[in-house]
C-alpha cells in the first residue's frame, strides 16, 4: 500500500522573499489618485534635506536618500506602501543593486531600512504622522494598512523619526528606545545622531532664493553642511579674502620698503 504524502507537505522549501516577491521593477512607482506634490514647500525643503545629508562615518557610495518616493514595507501586503517626505538610509548602495536608479524602494529587496524618516506636517495628516491615530496590532483588520506611525515605529523600526510644521515652526523628533518611540529633546538647538555624526535643526536663511526657516543637517558641533550652491559661494569668498590679504601684504611690504629706503637701507640687500 501506498501512501499518499500529506496535502501540506512540500518537496521544495519556500524561496526567499527577494526571489517570490516583487520588485522595484514590478510595483508602482506613483499612485494614480495622488496627482504631483501637494505643494512648493514639499519640493524645497526635501531637496535641502537631500544636499545636506552627508553622514562622515560612511562613505558616500553607501549613503542614500529620497523624497516623495514609494517605500514598501510588508511581506504579507506587498502592495501596501508608505511615503515619507524625506527619508535617509545608511549601509545601502547609492544606486539599487549598483547599477540602478530606484523607482521606489522596496524592503525586502533592500540590505537596510530608513534610518530617519522626515515627515512635513500638513493639517489633514497631522494626527496620523503624530501617532494621534493608531490601532492595535491585533485589531488591524487585514485589509486597511496601519499608519505611518505603526510602520516606522513598530514594523520597519526606524530609529529617528522627525515631523516639522512650516506652519507654526515646530519641530518634533522621537527616537526608538525599547521598541518604541520616545520624544528628543534639542541640545543647544539642535538634534544629534552620533551614528551618522550629524545633527538636525532649523536654520534661518535663503535656499534657492527663498528665506524662510529651514530643516537641514549640521555636524555633531554645530556647523552648517553646505550645500553644492553654497561651496561654490564658499569657495569664491574664500578666493577673494585670500586676494585680499595678498594684496595688503604687498602694500605693507612695499610700505616698510619705503621707510627703509628713507633711512638709506637698501631692502634689496636685507637678503644679503
Amino acid at each position: 500500500m501506498t501512501l499518499s504524502p500529506p496535502l501540506n507537505s512540500q518537496s521544495d522549501p519556500p524561496l526567499p522573499p527577494w526571489e517570490s516577491l516583487p520588485t522595484m521593477y514590478d510595483l508602482p512607482s506613483e499612485n494614480p489618485e495622488e496627482k504631483g506634490l501637494p505643494d512648493e514647500f514639499h519640493f524645497l525643503q526635501p531637496l535641502l534635506l537631500y544636499l545636506t545629508f552627508q553622514p562622515i562615518n560612511w562613505p558616500p557610495e553607501l549613503v542614500y536618500s529620497a523624497a516623495d518616493l514609494n517605500l514598501y514595507y510588508d511581506l504579507e501586503h506587498p502592495l501596501w506602501y508608505k511615503r515619507p517626505d524625506w527619508f535617509g538610509v545608511i549601509g545601502v548602495s547609492r544606486l539599487y543593486k549598483g547599477e540602478d536608479l530606484r523607482l521606489s524602494y522596496v524592503t525586502w529587496q533592500e540590505t537596510a531600512n530608513p534610518f530617519v524618516v522626515v515627515e512635513l506636517l500638513s493639517p489633514g495628516t497631522e494626527d496620523e504622522d503624530l501617532g494621534n491615530k493608531q490601532i492595535q496590532k491585533d485589531q488591524l483588520p487585514t485589509n486597511k494598512p496601519p499608519t505611518k506611525w505603526e510602520v516606522y515605529e513598530r514594523i520597519l523600526r526606524i530609529p529617528y523619526y522627525i515631523v516639522f510644521s512650516r506652519y507654526t515652526n515646530e519641530l518634533r523628533a522621537f527616537h526608538l528606545v525599547g521598541g518604541h518611540y520616545e520624544p528628543m529633546n534639542l541640545i543647544n538647538g539642535l538634534l544629534p545622531m552620533p551614528e551618522l555624526g550629524l545633527s538636525l535643526g532649523l536654520w534661518s536663511g535663503s535656499f534657492r532664493g527663498i528665506s524662510k526657516l529651514w530643516l537641514r543637517w549640521f555636524t555633531l558641533d554645530g556647523e552648517l553642511i553646505p550645500e553644492p550652491t553654497e561651496e561654490a559661494t564658499n569657495a569664491k569668498e574664500r578666493a577673494i579674502i585670500a586676494e585680499q590679504e595678498a594684496t595688503q601684504a604687498k602694500r605693507k611690504a612695499e610700505i616698510l620698503a619705503e621707510k627703509l629706503r628713507q633711512l638709506g637701507v637698501n631692502p634689496d640687500e636685507l637678503d644679503d
